[in-house]
């Protein structure tokens, strides 16, 4: 395991040895001598123990015996004497190497520094900010500039279970998971009063601009340090912390440390030699083999001095063959996509350990991997290897200009190849800018895909040719031929989801139709900054890419500009889970007058026992709500409280195990371990996870959620069934829904296949009578569209809105028969906002619950685009 301690150790031996080479020589030769010393005293102990264990009769009658242990004694005395002066020169020659100020001013953080390029080539761009905070945290807590309580607060949002001690007072303006956050802030001592001393009039500026760099704070505030304003930050504009974050590193550490340097594969190539792997970690979009074909070139290894292969079935023993003769013969060797060959990579760990273990190897001789990111990828291939990444492009602009710069687009015959140039080079752009659309649509997350699918350069390349073939032998151009092998089988083919399916073909209806061709005023998108330019030759289709924006509006993909909160929020979520687990193995608190870990766990897991009821008691409610052929609801509420029962049990009987490992009282297993990790973090515990409805909220939410939930089955079992269901609070919500269906298909003797549900958005939040068919339903939320209550329509989000609460919904069954669609938009509606789900043993997602149609006076089309979608529960 790599420690401080022993960073600091060789950073010390890296400068010696550059300073005093002959220290550094004399203190290498020590450690040798000691550890030759030591073996030396161990195998003369045990030859005395194996002569006392085998000599018979009166040892002191054993002459050989005698001769031995004499001769031993003054060998051991011998070596004891050199073993101490040797400690003692070591001693010194440390004392010495201790004495270089530079070194000791900074220690291991000072190592980071040296390797900061070589460690950021390595890293994924959404990891190289993560990297560069790290270092700038470590660097101020090795010099007490950080208080650790601030730094928890800045990862978790703070710990704690209750709301606030003063209401919110003004929800229209600061959400309530703000306000909440902003109370625990206030525990700090650095923010006593914050919530006191907090008007809404004074914090507006904050909360409305775009730009929070150098913002002022109102009142006092206005002195706390640049660590400090990024809390307040966190609280209330979340949305920012990115920049805010890479704001704080420049003045910190300096603008390099938020501007890594560029991929350098000659840099890379002389940092390795001939015992060391040099990796390629992929990611979708990008091949590296044509750009190190071309450096084996340049290095005079082109042609059969690089050989490759591809990993799969089979070809490992190819590729250990192809190893040894270049290992001999001083060439290179590629193995690609080493993560297909999971089976394999024992035997390459093998291969790998031998070159670094001694084994001859020419001097000139490579070994390059490829692989995707991998839990099966050896972690010492990786230790030993040069590790390097290289993205594609980002945006719209760098995508389509990518593509145009690209085999086969590149080639002129190509180009120029179709029968009917006009139709093709419209055609052409708008196949390359859907190209980039659904690739930069993930960035939007659930709004983009509910997947995020790895469309590469294959589908696109097929469907170019494919477009060509097609215009070249049809008079008229098969539109529908050419939505169905692009969209349903060449992008399709990587869709799994169906809604996703829905989205990908309409957006190709935007870049495939016979508009591109025939209206020379065609736009893409309303703002009329993409379009298909005019026949032109292939350099003008290149001038025209280099003037479209660097940066792109989320309104090119169809998504509201809300959408690029969504992002930013879902960025800055993922950045502090990634911090998180870099410091799961940090030691707890405790220090300068703060809670210790062991304090904190004993208060939270207190609160929460005391807020959890106990289990149901499903015997006297099976009685009370017995199995009835008329009323399926009673069976529905027997089997959630049976599934709550299961999680109250976990969550109990866990926190109980957690006080009684404190106080020595149960040992604390790899379970047991991981719940405490994740009360210090306020993380929801796998544990519970595991038994639990899908749920993305913190600890504290997922507490109050759970709850409420229990709160909503137990006024339930006492006052009978609700004139409102609460949708939200359901395990299975699908249970619910055919409930619903199987009292009316019973009432009326319908068969319950020949039914389905018609849906009503009422005018009102509650109700004290339930409806005579059907139900009424609370809880949803719309994600990528509003409710207009006075018009009784979808309408566009309000700006830095996120999601809308919808009013009661009225389930109503109905014959499928006689289900209108016309008007309306079909809304999946998804248990959290991850969207993403799998099939679980019932057949049914995991996520999602059921699609429902809401009236609507534009284009099914435009809501697709939005990636409007109903909501039962939020992650706050």
């Amino acid at each position: 395991m790599i420690t401080p301690e022993g960073l600091e150790d060789q950073l010390l031996g890296i400068v010696v040895a550059k300073e005093r080479p002959e220290l550094e020589e004399e203190k290498t030769q020590l450690i040798l001598q000691s550890a030759d010393n030591k073996k030396r005293l161990k195998e003369i102990e045990d030859q005395i123990l194996q002569i006392l264990s085998s000599a018979e009769g009166n040892i002191l009658e054993n002459e050989t015996a005698i001769e031995v242990l004499s001769s031993s004694k003054v060998l051991s005395v011998e070596l004891f004497d050199k073993q101490r002066i040797a400690e003692e020169t070591e001693r010194k020659i440390d004392e010495t190497r201790e004495s270089n100020s530079i070194v000791m001013s900074n220690k291991s953080i000072l190592l980071y520094y040296s390797l900061y390029c070589n460690v950021c080539r390595s890293l994924f761009e959404k990891d190289k900010l993560l990297f560069s905070f790290l270092l700038c945290a470590a660097i101020l807590k090795n010099h007490k500039d950080l208080d650790e309580p601030e730094f928890l607060q800045l990862m978790t949002g703070g710990i704690g279970l209750g709301g606030p001690a003063l209401p919110n007072p003004d929800p229209s303006v600061i959400s309530d998971k703000a306000w909440a956050e902003l109370g625990r802030l206030s525990d700090l001592p650095a923010f006593k009063g914050l919530l006191q001393e907090f008007k809404v009039s004074e914090w507006k500026h904050l909360m409305d601009t775009n730009d929070l760099h150098d913002i002022q704070f109102p009142g006092r505030w206005g002195s706390l340090n640049e660590f400090q304003r990024l809390l307040i930050v966190r609280a209330l504009r979340s949305e920012k912390m990115v920049p805010c974050l890479q704001d704080f590193v420049k003045v910190k550490l300096g603008h390099k440390f938020i501007e890594p340097p560029t991929f350098d594969l000659a840099g890379s190539y002389e940092d390795s030699n001939n015992r060391s792997p040099l990796i390629f970690i992929l990611s979708p979009g990008v091949d590296p083999m044509a750009q190190l074909l071309k450096f084996a070139d340049d290095k005079g290894f082109g042609g059969q001095k690089c050989q490759s292969i591809s990993l799969g079935q089979g070809q490992g023993p190819i590729a250990a063959a192809m190893i040894r003769d270049a290992q001999k013969g001083g060439t290179w060797v590629v193995l690609q996509n080493c993560h297909l060959a999971v089976s394999w990579l024992g035997t390459l760990e093998k291969i790998v350990d031998d070159m670094s273990s001694g084994t001859s190897l020419h001097k000139d001789f490579r070994l390059w991997l490829t692989s995707y990111p991998s839990p099966k990828f050896p972690s010492s291939i990786l230790q030993m290897g040069v590790k390097m990444t290289n993205e594609p492009p980002k945006g719209i602009k760098a995508n389509i200009l990518k593509s145009y710069l690209s085999d086969p687009i590149s080639d002129e015959k190509f180009f120029a190849a179709c029968k009917k140039p006009a139709e093709w080079e419209k055609l052409l752009f708008g196949l390359c800018t859907f190209h980039a659309i659904v690739q930069e649509r993930r960035n939007f997350g659930p709004l983009g895909w509910n997947i995020p699918y790895e469309f590469n350069e294959s589908d696109l390349r097929i469907s170019m040719r494919q477009l060509q073939m097609f215009l070249d032998e049809y008079a008229e151009i098969p539109f529908k031929a050419l939505v169905y092998l692009t969209g349903e089988c060449n992008y399709g083919g990587r869709v799994t989801d169906d809604w996703d399916r829905r989205t990908l073909l309409n957006l190709l209806s935007t870049y495939y139709c016979a508009a591109v061709v025939d209206d020379n005023n065609y736009k893409f998108s309303p703002s009329g900054v993409y379009f298909a330019p005019a026949k032109g030759k292939y350099e003008n289709y290149l001038e025209y890419i280099r003037g479209l924006p660097l940066n792109q509006s989320p309104e090119v993909f169809g998504i509201h500009d809300n959408g690029d909160i969504a992002r930013q929020l879902a960025e800055t979520r993922q950045l502090f889970e990634s911090i998180l687990k870099t410091q799961e193995n940090s030691s707890g608190g405790g220090q300068g007058g703060q809670k210790s870990s062991d304090e904190i766990l004993i208060e939270v897991s207190t609160d929460i026992l005391n807020r959890m009821p106990a289990a149901f008691n499903l015997e006297s409610a099976i009685k009370q709500y017995p199995v009835n052929y008329n009323e399926s609801m009673n069976t529905v509420l027997i089997q959630e409280m049976i599934r709550f029962n299961k999680l109250i049990q976990v969550v109990l009987v866990s926190l109980a195990n957690v006080q009684k490992a404190i106080k020595g009282l149960v040992v604390l297993s790899a379970e047991l371990e991981e719940v405490c990790k994740s009360l210090l973090v306020g993380r929801v515990p796998a544990m519970w996870a595991s038994k639990s409805y899908p749920s993305l909220k913190p600890l504290a939410g997922y507490i109050a959620d759970l709850v409420t939930r229990l709160k909503f089955f137990q006024t339930w079992l006492e006052q009978g069934s609700p004139k409102v269901f609460w949708m939200s609070g359901f395990f299975f919500t699908q249970s619910f829904i055919t409930a619903t269906l199987q009292n009316y298909a019973r009432r009326y003797t319908i068969p319950i296949d020949e039914l389905g549900l018609d849906f009503e958005v009422l005018a009102i939040s509650t109700s004290d009578v339930p409806p005579q068919d059907g139900v009424y339903v609370s809880g949803l939320f719309l994600e990528g569209a509003r409710w207009v209550r006075e018009k009784g329509l979808l309408g566009e989000s309000m700006s830095k809105v996120l999601y809308d609460q919808m009013p009661i919904i009225w389930f109503k069954p109905i014959r499928i028969a006689d289900i209108k669609t016309q008007g309306t938009y079909t809304c999946p509606v998804y248990k959290t906002s991850a969207r993403r789900g799998v099939l679980s043993t019932t057949g049914h997602s995991t996520n999602f619950v059921i699609p429902i149609r809401l009236p609507t006076d534009k284009p099914e089309k435009h809501w697709i685009m939005r990636g409007l979608a109903a909501l039962l529960q939020l992650d706050d």
